[in-house]
């Protein structure tokens, strides 16, 4: 660029001028009309009287121009009249223009050619040098996105586990002074979305350590040994600036059990995983390198990976309980402008089950539907229609039901809801909607008032009775079934086998029937292994369907016995298509209550 540079301000685009002849040029000195000549080497440029245009002559170059022009017959008298300058190029100009562009220019372009090439060729060699380094980052711990224990809730057990892990980071003469090892690892459990990720991000805000992060799925590569180099460049990364603590998401991705049948002894899977074991527990002591790891799998993870000394905590994060989701909504509605109306206590309650990521979500959908609605604040209304949009999905406004489908909507939904508040094992009544929501064309919601850990089978055989509540409605009210009570039926048959197989709530007496065989492809259990024989098989058929017939006649039971309720139910809700809990509970305040 800075050649070109100087070429462009050495050589301007010159004026067009008309040429003549030398002859010509002698004729305009004759006459009077020249008043300046201008030699560059065998160029001539001249200037004319009376704003007369310039013009360019060519002379030879080794004769003098006053030479020449004599000879033409020009006098002195009149050469004396004209102004004759003779100009000289520089000597940047003569050696650029006679011996740099013509030889140099070449080789340099050349140069810049071969200078390209090498350097996508070092380029190339250090991606290769580098396909085995890690590709785990380090938490920048910057108070903007710093995590603290106290924004986290539902987890208080987990969270003293931890704690202490955080203490020894920050004053490990403490621990030492009474013979105490710094835990090698600790292993966060649980389902999706209850905050295993948010408890590492918190551990790294409250220890004030390096904190590096990975995936499992990124040691993982094609080619045989990259994983392992990435596990060993990983840990020495963390050795350097010890204590340090080495957070591996999802680590079933690569902690499967090994001789699983998938892959040889030579799998790349299986080969980042050794390295892995070697390196938490190999020879090396006193690395101060603590492996926090997250998995929704533990069942799959190998049992040398779960072993004391590399795993010395395991700690498990479960859904949380009613009044930690209240404290969960507090947490994540801190930033969000609340109208007077909101009820966390109410919230919770319906939500029963929800992770804390879906509780998150949930606030953040009763953001998002009250700015469409163009309100300041977040009412109740918002909250509870966020609860229905993440269970369920959002209303399908497109799906219209005639006359008649609005009908068989609301009769089965209204079966649901009638068995489900005289049986006194099901849980109670939130809501009864005919409005179309996901694959549902209509919904009862019921909920418990307090989280329960254990089921009855008595309480069992009410939710079945409820479940087929809306099947027995349709049947009683229009003498025959449709499709929307296929979902009812499957989900019935599926808790009666469970109170069969695996709860010993049947006659076969208190034995278990089937072993799932956690065979590792793509995450899934692809088979149950059977143990018991035909025989027993049909026995299972006849209790599951001995279950199911029972719970439909008690079902059947209800429905007639309150059949004037369930009418006025269904008129309801083909009215005005929403019926709450509050006011459901006044038409079936003559009905027997729980």
């Amino acid at each position: 660029m800075l050649l070109a540079a100087f070429i462009f301000a050495n050589y301007t685009q010159p004026e067009q001028l008309e040429s003549v002849a030398i002859s010509d040029l002698a004729g305009e000195i004759q006459e009077g009309n020249v008043t300046k000549i201008t030699v560059e080497e065998d160029t001539l440029t001249i200037e004319r009287k009376d704003d007369l245009p310039k013009l360019e002559s060519r002379k030879e170059v080794e004769a003098g121009l006053s030479e020449t022009l004599t000879n033409l017959g020009v006098t002195a008298e009149q050469l004396q009249e004209v102004e004759i300058v003779q100009t000289v190029p520089s000597g940047a100009a003569y050696w650029l223009t006679n011996f740099i562009l013509p030889y140099f220019l070449p080789f340099v372009l050349i140069g810049v050619v071969l200078w390209f090439v090498v350097r996508s060729l070092q380029r190339g060699n250090n991606k290769a040098m580098s396909f085995g380094q890690s590709r785990a980052k380090e938490y920048e711990t910057s108070e903007k996105n710093k995590v603290r224990f106290k924004d986290i809730a539902g987890v208080e057990e987990s969270k003293d586990e931890l704690w202490e892990v955080v203490e020894f980071l920050k004053s490990p003469k403490k621990f030492e002074a009474l013979g105490a090892e710094i835990p090698k690892g600790v292993l966060l459990m649980g389902p999706p979305g209850t905050g295993k990720t948010l408890l590492a991000r918190a551990v790294a805000g409250e220890a004030g350590a390096p904190f590096f992060h990975i995936s499992g799925s990124e040691f993982v590569e094609m080619f045989v040994g990259v994983g392992a180099s990435r596990v060993r460049d990983l840990f020495t990364k963390a050795k350097k600036v010890a204590p340090a603590i080495i957070f591996i998401d999802e680590i079933d991705a690569v902690g499967r059990q090994r001789g699983s049948g998938l892959g040889g002894s030579h799998d790349e899977r299986e080969q980042t995983l050794n390295q892995i074991l070697t390196e938490m527990d190999g020879f090396e002591q006193g690395t101060n390198v603590i492996v926090i790891a997250a998995t929704n799998r533990p069942d799959v993870l190998d049992p040398a990976l779960l072993r004391p000394g590399r795993f010395d905590r395991q700690v498990t994060i479960g859904l949380p309980d009613k009044k930690d989701r209240v404290r969960i909504l507090e947490i994540h509605a801190r930033k969000k402008p609340l109208g007077s109306d909101v009820e966390f206590e109410r919230l919770a309650q319906r939500t029963p089950g929800f992770a804390g990521a879906e509780l998150k979500n949930l606030m953040n959908e009763a953001a998002i539907l009250a700015a469409r609605a163009g309100r300041k604040e977040i009412s109740m209304e918002d909250c509870l229609e966020a609860i229905e949009k993440v269970m369920l999905g959002p209303q399908r406004k497109s799906f219209l039901m005639n006359d008649e489908e609005k009908k068989i909507t609301a009769y089965h939904e209204a079966g649901h809801a009638v068995v489900g508040h005289v049986l006194p094992g099901s849980d109670p009544v939130q809501k009864i909607s005919i409005v179309s929501r996901g694959r549902a064309a209509g919904y009862t919601l019921n909920t418990p008032e307090e989280d329960t850990h254990f089921r009855s089978k008595s309480q069992f055989e009410d939710q079945l009775a409820m479940t087929l509540g809306g099947y027995v409605a349709e049947l009683e009210i229009f003498g025959q079934l449709t499709t929307g009570a296929s979902n009812d039926l499957s989900k019935a048959t599926k808790l009666a086998r469970k109170m069969v197989t695996e709860y010993g709530m049947s006659e076969l007496g208190p034995v278990t029937f089937g072993e799932k065989d956690e065979m590792v492809f793509l995450g899934r259990e692809i088979g149950e292994q059977r143990d018991y024989s035909e025989s027993t098989a049909a026995k299972i058929d006849e209790q599951v369907k001995k279950f199911v017939d029972e719970a439909r006649a008690k079902a059947e039971k209800v429905v007639r016995e309150h059949r004037d309720k369930m009418d006025a139910l269904a008129d309801k809700l083909i009215e005005i298509e929403i019926v709450e809990k509050e006011e459901f509970e006044k038409l079936m305040a003559t009905s027997t209550s729980k």
